[in-house]
């Protein structure tokens, strides 16, 4: 079993020491709302990220008891590293051989720890959260769809007592000649006799 980390670029950090344990947390994500007769109550809402968290350490001298393989990295070296990846804030992919863990996390925590009587070996806690790719969507155009119909709406007139088709039109249009304008709007309702308007007629201006 190997444990190795490696970057988009090729930059691969393969474990010296493998772990005696890994840690893999999985965790359900709940909202709870709290009903006034029935208490808290949860609402399930998704599966939170998983985190993957082991420990190890990276000896400055090659020991074939426990080393990977050799030579092994330097313990500063591999250590700033991981320090770069977690500032980074980029995917990595993370593989152990062996098992079904082939993914991409972000590094998201690293302790290290160095220890007296062991000068230069440096111990560390790693943990990683598996990395989703998020896709972003063009939004499309939601807004209501525009009046294919642009007739505007005519505006109506109540005819008055003491009104004429002149006077109307002075008022609503702004000048008398407009009468005919008028007129021929509401010719079904008037009649033939433009001059014969009544109180009460709804007439339909232009």
């Amino acid at each position: 079993m190997d444990f190795i980390l490696m970057d988009p670029a090729g930059t691969k950090l393969h474990f010296p020491v493998n772990p005696q344990e890994v840690s893999i947390r999985r965790e359900k994500k709940f909202e709870t709302v709290n009903i006034l007769s029935l208490g808290e109550i949860d609402f399930p809402q998704g599966e939170k990220v998983k985190e993957i968290t082991f420990s190890s350490f990276f000896p400055k001298e090659y020991d074939m008891s426990y080393c990977r393989y050799e030579p092994v990295p330097d313990p500063q070296f591999a250590m700033n590293q991981l320090n770069t990846w977690m500032v980074d804030k980029k995917p990595v992919q993370l593989i152990i051989t062996d098992t079904a863990v082939n993914v991409f996390v972000l590094v998201s925590s690293h302790v290290s720890t160095f220890r007296g009587g062991e000068p230069g070996d440096v111990y560390f806690d790693l943990t990683c959260r598996t990395w989703r790719e998020v896709k972003i969507r063009t939004a499309t155009d939601t807004s209501p769809s525009q009046r294919t119909d642009l007739k505007p709406v005519p505006k109506t007139y109540v005819v008055k007592s003491g009104d004429n088709l002149w006077k109307v039109a002075k008022l609503n249009l702004g000048s008398g000649s407009r009468l005919n304008e008028i007129y021929e709007l509401n010719k079904d309702l008037i009649g033939p006799d433009p001059n014969q308007i009544y109180p009460g007629q709804e007439l339909v201006m232009p």
